[in-house]
């Protein structure tokens, strides 16, 4: 699988949003496009922002050296999000199977500039299977003047067959920010759990011990620790014990405790008992609903 390590800063010079080895990176790419690029990695403007350039650098109509300018029609379209051959799924909600579909016609015939259409898929690791097998076999048949770009938090949140058929950017990881105190004391009691299998129960037993907001701000603890072993892998911070295959386990778990805390009948201490248990299961079904 073709993989891209980028490292380098956002900024709002004249270059954009996106500056530095991350914009050499996508000029280099725009000299021979990829017809799927996932960009992983950074935040979500992050990976908008490098997506648009993307998009930029592949219909902007000044000279090679300067693209992209800002400045041409096809430059400031993009950035209104007003161009013709930008089509953008998932920006605002999320992307249905009868939306893709419904592009497919579109797909099929060249772009209407003289550039390329880029299709970007926000979000792309809440996929459903029906909207991911169906983008999958639209990149199994090729789409001249048609590219595709998947942003995601990490590659292995997509399907695998997808990540497979395209070139994979990984922009530079957010730093990780201390947890607050109380938050810093469920994450010690978790990491001593999966240590010892000791003391966690407990903790969420107790009456009211944890409320919804709590258990978000446990869940954003824990993606930062996440965060911080997937762009530190030598050291691996204070997940190293999980090892890669529980790290992305985790990131799954994660996403489902997501999912489950923002329905109003699930249990935010149930929640919590299901991610301690779920990282250290081989399997493990979703967090249950009362």
């Amino acid at each position: 699988m073709p993989n891209a390590q980028a490292s380098g800063q956002f900024c709002g010079q004249a270059c954009g949003p996106v500056c530095g080895p991350v914009l050499a990176r996508l000029r280099t790419l725009a000299a021979h496009p990829p017809q799927s690029l996932v960009i992983e990695g950074g935040t979500a403007a992050d990976r908008e922002a490098a997506a648009l350039t993307w998009a930029s650098l592949l219909n902007c109509t000044a000279g090679a050296d300067v693209r992209p300018c800002g400045a041409c029609a096809a430059c400031v379209q993009i950035g209104q999000g007003v161009f013709l051959d930008l089509k953008r799924f998932g920006h605002e909600e999320k992307i249905l199977v009868d939306d893709v579909r419904a592009a497919l016609p579109e797909w099929g015939q060249p772009p209407r500039g003289p550039g390329v259409r880029v299709s970007i898929f926000f979000a792309a690791h809440e996929f459903h299977l029906s909207v991911a097998n169906l983008l999958l076999k639209t990149l199994e048949e090729p789409r001249p003047g048609n590219v595709f770009v998947l942003l995601a938090p990490q590659r292995e949140r997509l399907l695998q067959t997808l990540v497979s058929r395209s070139f994979v950017l990984t922009l530079p990881w957010p730093e990780a920010i201390a947890p607050e105190s109380d938050v810093e004391q469920w994450l010690a009691a978790l990491l001593h759990f999966w240590a010892t299998g000791q003391g966690w129960f407990e903790r969420t037993g107790a009456k009211g011990a944890a409320d919804r907001a709590l258990a978000l701000r446990i869940l954003s603890g824990l993606q930062r620790e996440l965060l911080l072993a997937l762009s530190c892998p030598a050291s691996g911070g204070r997940l190293a014990r999980l090892g890669p295959a529980g790290l992305r386990r985790l990131d799954l778990v994660l996403a489902a405790a997501q999912d489950a805390l923002n329905q109003p009948t699930v249990m935010p201490a149930l929640v919590l008992d299901w991610i301690a248990t779920a990282v250290i299961e081989k399997t493990a079904p979703g967090p249950r609903k009362r």
